[in-house]
């Protein structure tokens, strides 16, 4: 091998290597509207955490906001409210779902009315309030509250979908109890979503 073809086939490998450079870059460009279109818009992103004033709910009345373009129900729960939907804590285990659906706990909890609810920063203690998802888990309805259906909690019209004063579901075909999203009081009056 003479010294010219070693010198030739370094002159090859650096026009390799420079056209699979170029060809990397301008699939990137080509590439990258595609990918940067599935992010979301501005307007979602101002309403990814919102915060919502509740000191106007009073006990045994709720509160319906829009939050990622979805209801969420805030109920603030009469003493009476607590004591049946922790009365309702015995049988968790053998309702359709017995997973919290709280993301606000880390991991898998059981779906007792302390995993699925907010505690109130003025001392009303555990289960004062409960701020769930407003979307029937079955098809995406808007369930009725105030005191619907069998259990006092929930109720979707739609299907018969039947929750309690956990949002946990008791009856119809909803397959999940209702979800709880982030959540959190900031101040006494004020309830953070996202």
């Amino acid at each position: 091998m003479s010294h010219a073809d070693d010198h030739q086939g370094t002159r090859r490998d650096f026009l390799y290597y420079a056209t699979a450079g170029a060809g990397v870059v301008v699939t990137g460009a080509a590439v990258w509207p595609l990918v940067n279109q599935m992010n979301p818009s501005a307007d979602v992103l101002a309403l990814a955490s919102i915060r919502v004033d509740v000191s106007d709910v009073g006990p045994g009345t709720q509160l319906t906001v829009l939050w990622q373009g979805k209801p969420v129900f805030i109920r603030h729960r009469t003493g009476a409210e607590i004591q049946a939907a922790l009365a309702d804590d015995e049988i968790v285990e053998s309702l359709p779902d017995s997973d919290s659906r709280n993301l606000n706990l880390s991991g898998e909890a059981l779906a007792t009315d302390e995993n699925r609810t907010l505690a109130s920063p003025e001392g009303e203690g555990a289960g004062a309030w409960i701020v769930q998802m407003g979307v029937c888990t079955h098809l995406g309805c808007v369930p009725l509250g105030d005191g619907a259906g069998d259990f006092g909690g929930w109720f979707c019209p739609c299907h018969g979908s039947h929750y309690d004063l956990s949002g946990r579901i008791r009856r119809g075909p909803a397959p999940q109890n209702l979800e709880i999203p982030p959540a959190a009081f900031i101040d006494n009056t004020t309830i953070q979503l996202g």
